[in-house]
Formats: C-alpha cells, sequence, structure tokens
C-alpha cells in the first residue's frame, strides 16, 4: 500500500523502560499488518536511546517513524529511570500541550498520511483521550499492568468506601492489617489488602499516585478498548469481571510472543533498551547445563538498599547454584552497586554479573532453571510464557497482586517474605533448584507456557483479538 493511503497509528508509551517495550512492540505488530507508525518518546528518553544503541536506533524507517514531546522535568543526562512522581505531576501539567501540538504537527506534514487513531498508554489517559476525541478517531488504551493488576486499580474506590484506605497510621503497615481479607472484589477471590498496589499503604487520602491512577482508570472507560498484555486462560476470572466494567476488552498477549509476526528484519531492529545490553551473558549461559541456572532481575525501577544487596548477594553464594544477577548501575540507592572483590572470587565460574541483558533471550535459554524477580510484569509474563518459575520479592505498585498470582492461581512461584535474609534466599534457591517443590512448580510454569503459545497461535485468543482490534476498532472509521 502507498504510504500515504495506510492508516496511521500515534503510538505514546509512559516514559519508562518496562512501559516503552510493549508498547513498542505493539507498534510494530501493527506496521506488520499495514499501519504507518509514529512512536512517541520523551527526549530524556530517546537521548537515552541513543546513548545505549546508537544515533541509527532512533532513525526508524519511511513508514516508521520516531518522535519525541517533552516531560516538563528539567533536563538531565543520568543513565536512569526518572522519579516516579515527579514523573506524573509533569505529565499531568504538560501533557496535553505537548501531545497536541505533536498531533497537529503530523497533521500539517506532507511526509505522512494524516493520523488516524491513537494507541496509548492507560497511564496517559489523562491527554491522549482528549487529543483523539477532539479529532475525532479513535483510541486504543494499552494498560501494561497485568489483568489482576488492573482489576485493582479499578477497585480502590471499594476500599475508601468500606473504610480500608487510606491507613489510619503507619502501624497498620506492619501490624498484620494488610493480611485483611476482601470477599467483594469482583473476579479475584481471598484477595488480601496486601495484595493490592503498595500505593494504598499511605495516610494520606489524596496522595498524587492513587489520584493519578484512579484518573486514568475513571479515564479508560472513554476509550474504544482496553488493551492488557495477557491471555484469556490466565485470567478467566479476573477478565470477566473487566468484561463488566469496560466494553471492549482485548487481551494480546504475550506481547512478545505475538510480536513474532513481525517479518520485516528492519522494524525488528528498531530496539528499546535504554541501558547498553552485555551479550556476554548469553555466551555464559551457551555454557551452562540445561536448567541450572537462576536468573536474577529486579527490572529498571527496583532500588534495594546496601543491607538488602549484601543479603541477597551472601544467600545467592551460599546455595552454591549457578546464577545470572543483572546489576544496573542505579539498582542501590545512594552509592553504585558494586560487590566486594572477595565476594566476587567466591562466586568466580558459578557466576555471571552485567548490567542488563535482553531478558527475552535470556528467559528462553535452555539453561535457565528459574528466576528471582521483582514481579514487574513483563517480568512475570514472560517468565510464564518461557515455563520459568520464580522467585517472589515484590517491591512496589501491583508487583505484590503478580506475586500473589504466582504463588497460588498459577503455581508456579514462590514468595520471599517480610524482610530479605541471605538464609531465606539460600533456603528457597534450594527448593527451586533442587527440591520436588520446585520441580512441581517447573511442571506448572511448563503448563502456562504451552497455554500461552495456543493463545497467540492462529485460531487463538490473542491471535483472535488482535484481529478484531484492527478491523474492528482501528479501522471501523477508516
Amino acid at each position: 500500500m502507498a504510504i500515504d493511503m495506510k492508516p496511521h497509528a500515534v503510538v505514546i508509551p509512559f516514559p519508562t523502560q518496562g512501559h516503552i517495550r510493549p508498547l513498542l512492540k505493539l507498534a510494530k505488530i501493527l506496521h506488520f499488518k499495514g499501519f504507518y507508525i509514529t512512536f512517541v518518546n520523551t527526549e530524556f528518553n530517546h537521548k537515552r536511546l541513543i546513548r545505549s544503541q546508537g544515533p541509527d536506533s532512533v532513525k526508524g524507517l519511511e513508514d516508521f517513524q520516531l518522535k519525541t514531546i517533552r516531560d516538563g522535568l528539567p533536563p538531565s543526562d543520568k543513565d536512569a529511570t526518572q522519579d516516579m512522581f515527579q514523573l506524573c505531576e509533569s505529565l499531568l501539567r504538560n501533557g496535553l500541550p505537548q501531545f497536541s501540538e505533536l498531533v497537529e504537527s503530523l497533521n500539517r506534514s506532507s511526509d505522512c498520511p494524516n493520523v488516524t487513531c491513537i494507541v496509548s498508554d492507560g497511564d496517559l489517559t489523562s491527554f491522549t483521550l482528549d487529543v483523539a476525541e477532539k479529532l475525532n478517531i479513535p483510541e486504543v488504551l494499552f494498560f501494561t499492568n497485568s489483568a489482576c493488576g488492573f482489576n485493582t486499580y479499578c477497585n480502590y474506590n471499594g476500599l475508601a468506601e468500606r473504610g480500608l484506605f487510606p491507613l489510619k497510621d503507619e502501624s497498620q503497615i506492619t501490624n498484620g492489617y494488610l493480611e485483611t481479607r476482601l470477599d467483594w472484589v469482583p473476579g479475584m477471590r481471598n484477595i488480601r489488602l496486601r495484595d493490592f498496589p503498595t500505593f494504598i499503604r499511605t495516610t494520606d487520602p489524596h496522595d498524587l499516585l492513587i489520584e493519578f491512577d484512579l484518573l486514568q482508570i475513571a479515564n479508560a472507560s472513554r476509550a474504544s478498548a482496553v488493551v492488557i498484555n495477557t491471555f484469556d486462560e490466565l485470567d478467566k476470572e479476573v477478565l470477566g469481571a473487566l468484561r463488566q466494567k469496560f466494553d471492549k476488552v482485548c487481551t494480546l498477549g504475550p506481547i512478545h510472543m505475538l510480536e513474532q509476526l513481525v517479518e520485516d528484519h528492519n522494524v525488528k531492529s528498531i530496539g528499546s533498551s535504554l541501558w547498553k545490553e552485555d551479550d556476554t551473558c548469553i555466551a555464559w549461559l551457551n555454557q551452562m547445563p540445561p536448567n541450572s541456572v537462576l536468573y536474577i532481575n529486579f527490572g529498571s525501577v527496583t532500588v534495594l538498599s546496601p543491607h538488602q544487596l549484601l543479603e541477597l548477594a551472601l544467600g545467592l553464594a551460599n546455595s552454591h547454584h549457578y546464577f545470572l544477577w543483572i546489576i544496573r548501575p542505579d539498582l542501590v540507592s545512594g552509592e553504585s552497586a558494586i560487590l566486594p572483590e572477595e565476594y566476587l572470587k567466591e562466586v568466580d565460574g558459578r557466576a555471571k554479573i552485567v548490567g542488563w541483558c535482553s531478558q527475552e533471550q535470556v528467559l528462553s535459554h535452555p539453561s535457565l532453571g528459574g528466576f528471582l524477580s521483582h514481579c514487574g510484569w513483563n517480568s512475570t509474563v514472560e517468565s510464564i510464557s518461557n515455563g520459568v518459575p520464580m522467585i517472589c520479592w515484590p517491591f512496589t505498585a501491583e508487583q505484590p497482586t503478580n506475586c500473589r498470582y504466582a504463588c497460588t492461581d498459577w503455581g508456579m512461584g514462590l514468595e520471599i517474605e517480610g524482610e530479605i535474609t541471605r538464609e531465606k534466599v539460600t533456603h528457597l534457591v534450594k527448593v527451586l533448584m533442587e527440591r520436588e517443590k520446585g520441580k512441581e512448580m517447573t511442571k506448572k510454569a511448563l503448563e502456562w507456557k504451552d497455554k500461552a503459545r495456543l493463545a497467540v497461535k492462529p485460531g487463538g485468543s490473542s491471535h483472535n483479538n488482535l484481529e478484531f482490534l484492527i478491523k474492528e476498532v482501528l479501522l471501523k472509521n477508516f
């Protein structure tokens, strides 16, 4: 199809690594299906992409261009995720004029077709929906969190109505109050207060992150469709509840598996990693026996204390198992994440430590036997789809929700509960990698892997939802 005859989708993620990755994958899928794509990063992340992958990484293609908007925060060359509180606040103030001007400039340009639809991150509804409605074009919201996590956000108001939020005082975080069981949350049986996103653990009824989430959920009903990176079989009950709330809920997951439809190498090469990936870990994994390596990665946002880093490190060493550990430069609060020389000597030969990697390559590697994770949704769904059982150490947002489902409903996780200690780490690594419980978890994880593969194949739920989304939503008025 001639470029000027193509439908034109503007795709915009919330500006953090964990949101950019899945949105870019959906953009590539839509491009493969015939769309002209404008993918929008913030200037801050655009510069990080250039530093991590080189200037060619942002050149784009004839019908797949990368554009930028300002996030409203002071300029910075720091290679770290921006402060979430400041980022949300700034986007609420500055997002609409920035995004409006970009879309208007695209429609004025003779170099691309007029914009026919918007695919926005679900965390940016506060301004992207306004632009779509002004232009009378469809907008799809991609919520990059899990279906269970998304459903908890949809039920924040129920906590307030029942007097469960805000907390009366901070002692309720540690005195057992969070173990309160909630029997009223649609689609979620036996959920506890501590399984809700960590943002509710506050005494402030007007906490910015709570209000930010409430705004995005309230706006979501205005969208033409809601997309979630999961598959129907994994989240039947939760999806049933969400489909009572929203007219069109499309599961398009696992999105990284659906992306395998894309055949164009040039499009595949457009990267999303904000840190430079260290490929030496793949060569190291190639030398390891099958199912023998524990992979440790806490994503792009989690920050550990020096004490937590030390306890984790000693627990891994004392397990005497092989491990691949991703330690970002900004993983530890207040200082560089550098392990002592004597520790590195102790684990030499059975450990590989790098700053960043291609997680999809690692999790699909046959040497992997387990994944110690913060339970961010990208990590969790990638672990599920590769049949890799997990040790779960959740930190923030809906990570506790994902942890609860991995350890109970999906049967493929073990939780590090309470404060981390080297003894807990060693014990759980041994359970996962050596004992009968670990074998049962691996078997369950492999069952989910098979179901995920069926979902993205022609005739599967995610594959069918993609066709529906394109034909009945994005192209309906084209």
